[in-house]
């Protein structure tokens, strides 16, 4: 995969959903790093920025297939449809993995430190299999952001989930690593809980995020918090036993409950009182209802893995426009 000179040969996996207003700003500054890199003598001068489509409707694959043909190091894939972040970055992973020696995963909207490739490329040619781009500070971020970001990489630790603390998914993966990720074939992904448990050894290069170029986020509040609970539900089966020892615990006092009706009752010091029982029902039955959803969470999920449909399929490449889908 590699030139003669025995340098690495890079992909970097770019996922794109209606990116058509920062994509010419970016795409340049990825193709400019691909120089830079090359001409430092770290990567292959065949190295390739591949921009996965993710089901955009506006221009977005029509720039990307321009790019492509303006200039060779550009490439691109394009999914049949819309199948979200995760899927594409795996698209384009597993697109790359017979085809170079390494791969740099990063968001197209120019918040990630680009830089930050020159210290990961050394890392991997240093002996690393990984290396996790994680940022160093939340500065650009709201109180309301940095605090449910953080709370939820210490709630994934906490639930043992071996994920890296403010870490998305910029990273640099072998194709050594890749191989042996092929073998995850589950349908539910979440790539910054499942890379970590492929195991090799693995680095960390810390950068700090800046605002995006251009366009919108397309990551709201609600898509985060089920990016979140994907994550949770994915990858510990904990929160099932808190609901075991929450039933528990609740058992035991209900059943202290009882027993101290039957005394008082025998004793004659019941009172009426509705107060009280409304209260019990509505945390009784909300505490049920809350259980339920969990366990039904994690039943949904296990209905889609049985299930084993294809997590992505290709329609088009821009190197083989016309090619018949591609599954994975």
């Amino acid at each position: 995969m590699s030139d003669s000179t025995a340098r690495p040969l890079l992909w970097i996996i770019v996922p794109c959903y209606n990116e058509e207003q920062v994509l010419p700003i970016t795409a340049p500054l990825f193709l400019e790093k691909i120089h830079a890199l090359a001409g430092a003598g770290l990567i292959s001068e065949k190295s390739r920025v591949c921009f996965v489509n993710d089901g955009s409707r506006d221009r977005t694959w029509e720039l990307i297939c321009q790019f492509a043909r303006e200039d060779e190091h550009y490439i691109g894939i394009s999914q049949s449809r819309n199948r979200g972040h995760q899927n594409a970055v795996l698209a384009g992973l597993m697109e790359a993995r017979d085809k170079c020696d390494i791969t740099i995963s990063i968001d197209c909207d120019g918040q990630d430190d680009i830089n930050a490739m020159d210290e990961m490329v050394q890392q991997y040619l240093d002996g690393c299999e990984v290396v996790y781009g994680v940022r160093s500070r939340r500065d650009t971020d709201t109180f309301f952001k940095r605090f449910t970001a953080e709370g939820f990489y210490h709630l994934m630790n906490l639930l043992g989930a071996d994920i890296v603390f403010n870490h998305a998914d910029y990273r640099l993966i072998s194709a050594r690593v890749l191989e042996s990720f092929a073998d995850y074939k589950e349908v539910n992904i979440f790539l910054r809980g499942l890379i970590p448990l492929v195991g090799y050894k693995s680095g960390t290069v810390y950068y700090a995020r800046s605002e995006r170029l251009a366009g919108e986020s397309h990551y709201p509040l609600k898509k985060m918090l089920a990016l979140a609970f994907d994550g949770i539900t994915s990858l510990s089966n904990k929160p099932i036993r808190l609901i075991t020892g929450l039933g528990a615990v609740f058992s035991i006092v209900s059943f202290i409950g009882v027993i101290w009706a039957f005394i008082q009752a025998m004793t004659g010091h019941t009172v009426a009182g509705w107060a009280s029982t409304v209260s019990i029902v509505c945390l009784m039955g909300g505490i049920q209802l809350i259980c339920l959803g969990v366990i039904g969470e994690y039943i949904g999920k296990i209905y889609m893995e049985t299930k084993a449909r294809p997590r992505y399929i290709i329609s088009e490449r821009t190197w083989q426009p016309y090619e018949r889908k591609y599954r994975g």
